[in-house]
């Protein structure tokens, strides 16, 4: 039997309450607590997660840029030094290699974050397109990275650094950031619909980092949050999960995430053709909500239908921690992907009634 990785993190969980679990191939907490208490710790004051499964690689050289464009779906050219930006990298068909962060350090240096279980994929694929003068280093044994989330996080946070973290824009970064003594990037970013900070640091580093912000933060009631805190925050405000909402059978403007892909600039990219006539004439699925009117809970997988005909299937689905709603992201037949549609979600062999119904399941206030 293979033996699970562990992250940095890993011998800080026990004394946390956290019971690890196989969560492909990394040994991770579910949860610290539960996972209702840490979801509401998000919404209403902060969370701290260890995301240090991430996979992170640089690209550099004086093509750095026009590589990265060639691969992925949004406009690289538009960004600026400073400033991250949602990617796809997808196949000629369109299907999702990958769903990843790019971040803009100089105009020949990049650093990318990328999902844990596609690290290895990943990698291979843009090593295979790559021209020879471009530099690409897989550095994820080498980063930790931990999340704070929520409407707490930056007050939280800036008791740890002299640097002004109101500065940072929304999808923005800063290198080089003192964290109580500690060497950081510090990027505006989340994965929970909250505000909130991704920090990244040297793997040896990180546990300082993680300690010293639960410390800071305990009279605030920041506490460790788990994967399944991460997934129901993400899944209330749509994000999608690799594997759910995109795969290699799910392009990103199926998933809902065409603002990533933009289609109109000269630049070719990978799957371009497919991804734009999808945008011209639509997409033969949409992703959209589902919330169940009869009683039952949708689950990843679950078919929907519109009378006896199969439509579609769950993505992900839960019942809220805060709202209790039943809900679900399904990927439909586009002709069945009206807001108000009445559909069926096969639960144990019964057709639940259901309805489709608007998402963002969650968008936060500005504060």
């Amino acid at each position: 039997m293979t033996e699970l990785k562990r992250t940095p993190l890993f011998n800080e969980y026990a004394e946390l309450g956290g019971k690890p679990i196989d969560f492909g191939g990394w040994a991770l907490p579910v949860q610290f607590s539960s996972i209702a208490e840490e979801h509401e710790a998000v919404r209403t004051g902060a969370g701290l997660f260890d995301v240090s499964h991430m996979g992170e690689f640089t690209v550099q050289g004086a093509c750095a840029g026009d590589f990265l464009q060639s691969l992925l779906t949004n406009d690289i050219a538009k960004m600026k030094v400073g400033k991250a930006q949602y990617n796809i990298m997808c196949y000629p068909d369109g299907g999702t290699v990958d769903d990843l962060i790019v971040y803009k350090r100089a105009e020949d240096d990049y650093f990318i974050c990328v999902n844990a279980a596609n690290i290895d994929k990943d990698f291979a694929w843009m090593e295979a397109h790559k021209p020879a003068e471009v530099v690409l280093e897989n550095c994820s044994d080498k980063i930790g990275q931990v999340a704070l989330q929520g409407p707490l996080a930056i007050s939280v946070l800036q008791k740890l650094t002299a640097t002004d973290l109101s500065a940072i824009p929304f999808f923005g970064f800063r290198d080089g950031v003192s964290v109580d003594g500690v060497s950081c990037t510090i990027a505006r970013t989340g994965y929970t619909g909250e505000d909130g900070f991704e920090l990244y640091a040297a793997s040896e580093e990180i546990a300082h980092v993680w300690r010293a912000i639960l410390d800071v933060g305990r009279d605030d009631g920041v506490i460790p949050c788990g994967l399944g805190a991460r997934d129901t925050l993400r899944f209330e405000a749509c994000l999608p999960l690799y594997g759910q909402e995109l795969s290699p059978a799910i392009s990103p403007v199926e998933a809902g995430v065409g603002f990533a892909v933009k289609t109109e600039i000269d630049a070719d990219f990978i799957g371009k053709s497919v991804l734009k006539s999808y945008k011209t004439t639509g997409a033969p699925r949409k992703m959209v909500g589902i919330e169940m009117t009869g009683r039952g809970i949708p689950r990843h997988g679950y078919p929907v239908f519109v009378g006896d005909e199969p439509v579609g299937i769950i993505t992900t689905g839960t019942q809220v921690p805060l709202t209790k709603r039943n809900i679900g992201m399904s990927i439909i037949k586009t002709a069945f992907a009206e807001i108000d549609q009445v559909v069926s979600v096969e639960i144990r062999g019964k057709k639940i009634p259901a309805v489709v119904v608007a998402t963002p399941f969650y968008k936060r206030e500005r504060r």
